[in-house]
């Protein structure tokens, strides 16, 4: 019989009142390793209830206890990684290292939530006027949702709720429905923690389950991570909704190497950034720009070993490069686009769409693949191809390698290698990009710096985490008072406070 997981609300699994199901694969193998409840309506409803029950208490908990459950919660996420590490791994496909890197880079946006009571300081003037002082502070939103992707089910969760809740807010998750344990796990480590029941709620679904979320006008704002049509969906009827929404999109990563570089060095980030995780990230560099003929030749000479090289093995591996990808619809959606890259006259270099696994062949495996002279207008450049596949632009100058990224429609990371601090702080001030990278190849900023794209890889003026989440999670309300002791004449123009 199929193990069917249900959702976490009011600090309860519960399997929620719809009949609906989806799959859930071991990437590995190919088999169903068990079923996920997909919630109606009346589900999200019904969590919804359960987080505007618990909001009021919880925000008037002192940021100082706020910080402590948030202490706690990081401590039982570092007790129970081994065990999260392998939800992801069994579910998701990327292999074990890089699944502790998965919930270590959630971890460190914990972390820096853990300082909420400075975080959360309002500001003071005093004598703004004749016996008038102003002064601020930061309020919680209220209920709110993020919605988080199959990639990252463990990170970006963290970056979302651990901020949002450490503000005062009560939170819905939505994660996706391919690998939805680990962040159930998440919602039980947090009432372990201490948080009230109804504080984080953790509710699978799709379309219906989202729709439902943007509807409810008791979700006051809501942070999406996943594709750019959907990011774009959200936003643009989370905001007819009323609701506060930052959604992020795809990603067509460039890295830019320059003559000077030091090409050993730029070949080994490149292989990392483009093939791990089989190149299911949102920052990964699926598409290298050498400067020149020779240094495109010179990389390319260096890098097809190393991309004939890879391995790729179980998603539980210790000691693989990369494991397999997370659907079979999605492997063969990788493998289409190939294709359409050799049919627009890209040259295959490296071809990984042969490879089978010995003893895995019903796994969700595909190879790395290198395409040299990929061109601006191909329709495998502009869109993103999110798998093991490394597409080589070639430029004739510096000013084209600035224009390529700049000029695509995504705009997430892009990443320069060089020796020349000139070129490099120009290509910084210059390139139209949200992230930026100098000999960096994957330049996801620190959590106490803020992650966030341009263009289609971002709708919404607030970025993730920093001290942008503690902006896009709480409102400003501003007091200005004064303290008379005379009774004051009425004033008919607008104040100057002169």
């Amino acid at each position: 019989m199929t193990r069917i997981l249900g959702h976490f609300v009011n600090g309860k699994n519960l399997t929620g009142a719809s009949a609906r199901t989806h799959d859930i694969f071991n990437p590995t193998t190919g088999e169903v390793q068990a079923a996920v409840a997909l919630a109606s309506r009346e589900d999200i409803s019904a969590a919804v209830d359960a987080a505007a029950q618990a909001f009021p208490a919880w925000a008037a908990t002192n940021p100082q206890k706020r910080a402590r459950v948030m202490f706690k919660f990081k401590e039982l996420v570092e007790k129970d990684m081994e065990n999260l590490a392998k939800m992801i791994s069994s579910e998701h496909g990327k292999i074990l290292p890089d699944a502790r890197g998965d919930v270590q880079r959630g971890l460190d946006v914990v972390e820096f939530a853990c300082g909420i009571p400075h975080l959360q300081k309002g500001d003071y003037t005093e004598a703004a006027g004749p016996g008038i002082d102003v002064y601020s502070m930061r309020q919680p939103l209220g209920v709110v949702a993020g919605i988080t992707p199959f990639n990252f089910p463990a990170m970006i969760p963290m970056w979302m709720f651990s901020i949002a809740i450490a503000c005062g807010n009560t939170f819905i998750n939505k994660p996706s429905e391919r690998d939805p344990s680990c962040p159930l796990r998440l919602s039980e480590l947090m009432m372990e923690a201490g948080a009230p029941e109804g504080v984080l709620n953790c509710v699978n679904g799709d379309k219906e389950a989202v729709d439902a979320l943007i509807e409810d006008p008791r979700v006051k704002a809501i942070s999406f991570v996943g594709s750019s049509d959907i990011a774009q969906y959200i936003y643009a009827n989370g905001a007819a909704n009323n609701k506060r929404v930052q959604a992020f999109g795809g990603a067509k990563n460039h890295m830019i190497i320059l003559p000077d570089a030091d090409m050993e060095n730029a070949v080994n980030q490149l292989i990392g950034s483009a093939y791990g995780s089989a190149g299911e990230r949102c920052m990964a560099t699926p598409v290298a720009v050498p400067v020149g003929d020779e240094t495109a030749d010179a990389l390319i000479s260096m890098l097809k070993p190393k991309v004939e090289a890879l391995r790729i093995g179980p998603s539980m591996s210790e000691d693989s490069d990369l494991g397999p990808l997370v659907t079979a619809q999605h492997r063969d959606r990788v493998a289409n686009y190939i294709q359409m890259a050799v049919s627009e006259g890209q040259k295959l270099i490296v071809d990984g769409r042969d490879f089978a696994l010995q003893g895995y062949e019903n796994g969700f495996f595909l190879g790395g693949t290198l395409l040299d002279n990929a061109k601006p207008e191909h329709q495998s450049y502009q869109e993103e191809i999110f798998g093991p596949v490394l597409q080589i632009v070639r430029a004739d100058h510096f000013d084209d390698a600035v224009a390529l990224p700049s000029d695509h429609q995504y705009g997430n990371g892009v990443a320069i290698f060089t020796r020349n601090g000139a070129a490099a702080r120009e290509f910084a001030q210059r390139v139209n990009v949200g992230m930026v990278g100098v000999n960096v190849p994957i330049p996801v900023p620190v959590a106490y710096h803020t992650f966030g794209g341009w263009k289609r890889s971002g709708f919404g003026d607030t970025n993730q985490h920093g001290p942008e989440g503690v902006k896009f999670w709480t409102k400003i309300k501003t007091i200005t008072q004064r303290w008379p002791e005379d009774v004051q004449g009425a004033e008919f123009v607008i104040p100057t406070m002169g």
